[in-house]
């Protein structure tokens, strides 16, 4: 039936529309959705040698589905990983590499730039299975390389970083991890595969919120663990046994929006360019965080990096939580809302919400300010966008 070959070499493009397909016997063009708890076996011993992974084939859906399996089999062609393991949602696919990888007595070193819920899950959770957590200056090489201890096994990190989008060199953070004898695992939620590919570079393991770009339309939750078939073993040993399983439905969907992943990151880069100069040239900012500005501190590193700058701006008004919310409440077509990789423009306050829960000096260290405020770039007309901007800034 003419099925996809995996192993030649294509272009992301291609990739993102046919890697990973099967076709069951009647032949269907789209991927199917298997809507199934379960599987039947030919006989007890064809079960028992699935059971045992001495026969390859699907045996629960709660770590073995086909949709589940094209969708992980895409995702690792399009990061160029040998293997993949997708999860319920972005924090179940940090949750399972943690669970998985880790033990008690364990250290962490990690960028103080990472995404609320990611510092929360290893200062309230991880930390009562024993396992320690140090942050440090997420650009800054040395500062990695001076927390590593004996009992340090992974560096985990964000490029861009959520919401201010600073960058970690993946090269030479890998260097460093890889003289150490530890993983680098990188969240590459903001570009995606389509803008950058962390194993590339060095990582150990890549993370996804495929709720973000990978679905690309706020339609469900996912995540997705991508990397060398050794260490994924581990992690699907932990999703097989605990279950933060993503649905049949949900790989579908994610299914569906990769194929457009790399023309809507290129459109929505393009649009968050040019809101990001717009914005650097009105005089009621102080300050924009874009990688793709030259004012950006890592804006070199960005263009060798990364394809463009991404889809999401950071920018502080002048003044402090009183005006950014004003500029907030004052837009009409915006989306506010904590969510992004949507092709809906959405706006927020971070300070407040995404990074709410954790203390205010935690805050202060990411450089989580009160006049902060996230942009994540949709698809609408730039012009609209920046009217919206302007509508909000006038107040």
């Amino acid at each position: 039936m003419n099925d996809f070959d995996d192993s030649a070499d294509y272009d992301l493009d291609t990739l993102a529309i046919r890697a990973g397909t099967q076709r069951s016997q009647f032949g269907e063009h789209s991927e199917a959705l298997f809507l199934t708890s379960s599987f039947v076996f030919e006989s007890a011993a064809q079960a028992e040698r699935r059971f045992v992974g001495g026969e390859e084939g699907m045996v629960y859906a709660r770590f073995s589905n086909p949709t589940v399996d094209m969708l992980q089999k895409r995702l690792a062609a399009l990061e160029g990983g040998e293997a993949c393991v997708a999860t319920a949602s972005g924090m179940a696919a940090i949750l399972s590499v943690c669970m998985g990888l880790l033990k008690a007595g364990d250290h962490v070193v990690a960028s103080n730039s990472l995404f609320g819920s990611s510092i929360q899950f290893f200062n309230a959770y991880m930390s009562k299975f024993g396992v320690t957590t140090s942050y440090v200056e997420a650009s800054s090489i040395e500062a990695y390389q001076a927390a590593l201890t004996p009992a340090t096994r992974m560096i985990f990190v964000e490029t861009p970083s959520n919401p201010l989008t600073q960058l970690v060199d993946i090269a030479a953070l890998s260097r460093v991890a890889k003289a150490a004898g530890v993983l680098l695992v990188v969240d590459n939620c903001f570009c995606s595969p389509a803008l950058q590919q962390p194993l590339k570079l060095g990582a150990d393991l890549v993370v996804h919120s495929a709720t973000k770009y990978l679905d690309g339309q706020g339609r469900v939750l996912g995540g997705a663990v991508v990397g060398s078939k050794a260490l994924l073993e581990e992690v699907l040993r932990f999703l097989r046994t605990a279950g933060p399983s993503i649905s049949p439905f949900n790989a579908w969907v994610i299914l569906k929006g990769l194929e457009t992943l790399n023309i809507r990151m290129q459109a929505q880069s393009a649009n968050a360019l040019a809101v990001a100069q717009w914005l650097e040239a009105q005089p009621g900012i102080e300050r924009v965080f874009y990688p793709g500005l030259p004012s950006h501190p890592q804006y070199e590193l960005a263009r060798s990096q990364q394809l463009s700058g991404g889809a999401i701006v950071a920018f502080e008004v002048k003044g402090g939580k009183d005006e950014a919310w004003r500029v907030v409440d004052s837009t009409r077509m915006l989306s506010i809302t904590a969510n992004l990789g949507d092709t809906r423009t959405t706006i927020t306050h971070p300070a407040t919400t995404t990074h709410g829960r954790i203390s205010p000096e935690a805050r202060a260290a990411a450089g989580i300010h009160d006049n902060l405020l996230r942009l994540a770039v949709g698809l609408e007309s730039v012009s609209d966008i920046i009217a919206d901007l302007q509508r909000g800034l006038a107040a």
